[in-house]
């Protein structure tokens, strides 16, 4: 049996698995689909402490999962794919389903990217359509794309794929910008970024071969145009992943796990921890410090009712 079973391994995942490794409990994480989380598809972070130098987010990543193995922590590439929380040991099954069993749980699982929900996007992504800037960008070399959004993932996309790309348009369906001013002065000033708003990708055009471009349409006037491009990142926001746990998780309307006295949740010895539980700052540093909570947590139930 597990003492302490984590699942996800962002900032959150990660740094709870520091604190519980050093408490002696040898935890273990379940990576999931994508090790790292979100900042595994950030380029550089220059808000993240105790770095001079920005740092590329999957150079921080890569050295935070040492440091968790380093102090003790096991890091399992696998997938959860099924829970049950009713009763203690906790149940969980990977996508093997094998049975895992524990003492407590943190929920680290993040979000996952929206899509616009039209027809062949799936048959499209990683032909033409891309959610990723850069794990996609390089195959977008001197050619023409448009990033869909108006927050501050969508600029910083922008920014990115600007370095690369001989033409970028950015398309959002409001004249407002949900960024943040200096995120978007700096889309502004890149002098290779042009914006279209109000407008919306309405259809997505393609051949046998892939994407080919999109019909955006104004969403004020119904106004429809064509335009020829060779790849769209989606920069729209994301859903929470936490669909398995929603028998025993409280959740908001949006599916953000809501906790209580510093990561618990209603269930007991189930915490959680970083963006799946953070609708508001989503940011490294905050899923850090939850991450820190939740490892405390867990440590604390622990010590409380497992130990004589």
């Amino acid at each position: 049996m597990n003492n302490v079973t984590i699942i996800g391994t962002g900032p959150a995942g990660l740094t709870a698995a520091i604190y519980t490794a050093r408490a002696g409990l040898e935890p273990v994480i379940y990576t999931g689909i994508q090790h790292g989380g979100q900042l595994t598809t950030t380029t550089e972070v220059e808000n993240y402490p105790g770095f001079a130098d920005p740092i590329m987010g999957p150079k921080l990543m890569e050295d935070m999962t040492e440091q968790a193995k380093r102090v003790g922590a096991k890091v399992l590439y696998r997938e959860i794919s099924k829970v049950d929380f009713s009763s203690n040991p906790l149940r969980l099954w990977n996508d093997d389903n094998e049975l895992i069993e524990s003492k407590t749980v943190i929920i680290a699982t993040g979000a996952t990217a929206k899509t616009l929900g039209l027809p062949d996007e799936h048959k499209l992504m990683g032909r033409g359509l891309s959610t990723c800037a850069t794990c996609d960008g390089f195959f977008y070399k001197n050619k023409k794309v448009l990033v869909v959004g108006g927050g501050d993932s969508a600029m910083e996309e922008a920014l990115y794929l600007a370095k690369l790309c001989k033409e970028l348009v950015l398309v959002h369906r409001r004249k407002e910008f949900r960024a943040s001013l200096i995120m978007l002065e700096r889309a502004r000033k890149s002098g290779k970024i042009t914006f279209m708003s109000p407008f919306t990708v309405a259809t997505l055009l393609h051949d046998q071969r892939g994407l080919t471009g999109a019909v955006l349409e104004n969403t004020q006037t119904g106004e429809t145009q064509e335009l020829v491009c060779d790849g769209i990142f989606y920069a729209i926001g994301h859903k929470p992943n936490s669909e398995i746990f929603a028998p025993y998780v409280d959740r908001d309307k949006n599916g953000y796990i809501l906790v209580t006295e510093f990561a618990k949740t209603r269930t007991p010895g189930v915490f959680a921890a970083g963006d799946i539980a953070d609708p508001v700052f989503r940011q490294a540093i905050t899923a850090a410090g939850l991450g820190c909570q939740a490892g405390i947590q867990a440590t604390k139930y622990i010590e409380e009712h497992h130990e004589s």
